[in-house]
């Protein structure tokens, strides 16, 4: 069986072990070692249904982030049209 999450010292937050390189690939992030003891963590402290409701929250919060952005990069786009067809229709001084 694997071994149990290691807390810190002062017990308020976990000691991961960390990793030098990035996951490539979905599976290999959920088999990266930080993951692998968020989740046992998770586990052995029966936090399924807390952690879920938390990492929704960001989920949602991200989503709307980027949906406000994608709004209002679509409206900069609008009048920076506008601007650029008034210029075109300026008559010019002869």
């Amino acid at each position: 069986m694997a071994e149990k999450v290691k807390l810190s010292k002062d017990g308020s937050s976990i000691d991961f072990v960390q990793s030098d390189s990035i996951p490539t690939s979905l599976k290999k992030f959920r088999q990266s070692p930080e993951i692998e003891g968020f989740y046992r963590f998770v586990f052995e402290n029966d936090l399924q249904k807390e952690s879920y409701e938390i990492l929704d929250q960001i989920i949602i919060a991200r989503k709307t982030k980027k949906q406000t952005a994608a709004k209002e990069a679509k409206a900069a786009a609008k009048e920076a049209e506008a601007a650029a067809k008034a210029v075109k229709t300026k008559p010019k001084k002869k």
